[in-house]
């Protein structure tokens, strides 16, 4: 399994606008192309997520998460937002690089947490954030992970 096969290209955003964790949020649910009522309940669901605690791991990273019946597979998607965003990390500092994952409660493949742990894995190696950042098309993010081979 390889995080380059569940990402799409129209699943990538590389200018976030948002300016709240909020809004970020429901700019990441939008690239899944889900119908009004399913992105409410979305984020319903991933605000109770990160009520829990901040899904920011650090070095500018966050993987927001969360079961829900809106989708029937799992689904990712990337946004970035370069000039960063407080989104409560662990480290404190602000977060550029967004993973949204969502997975049905029952996943037959249960990919879910393999895959939330090869983003985290992906994240971990040191020059990951500066190629984050420097890449200017969502194909060069799908290069980035399939070199990385995670």
């Amino acid at each position: 399994m390889e995080l380059r096969e569940f990402f799409s290209e129209d699943a990538v955003k590389l200018d976030l606008e948002g300016i709240t964790k909020d809004d970020v949020l429901k700019e990441l649910i939008g690239l899944l192309a889900l119908d009004e009522k399913n992105e409410a309940m979305l984020f319903k669901m991933l605000k109770r997520r990160e009520n829990l605690g901040s899904t920011g791991i650090g070095r500018g990273i966050a993987i927001p998460h969360c079961r829900s019946l809106v989708v029937n597979k799992l689904r990712v998607a990337f946004g970035r937002k370069k000039e960063g965003l407080d989104f409560k990390a662990i480290d404190e500092k602000p977060v550029h690089f967004f993973f949204l994952i969502v997975a049905p409660p029952l996943e037959v493949s249960n990919q879910y947490l393999p895959v939330l742990g090869k983003i985290a894995q992906f994240s971990k190696e040191t020059d990951v954030p500066d190629r984050l950042l420097a890449i200017t098309q969502p194909s060069e993010f799908m290069r980035l992970l399939e070199e990385k081979g995670v």
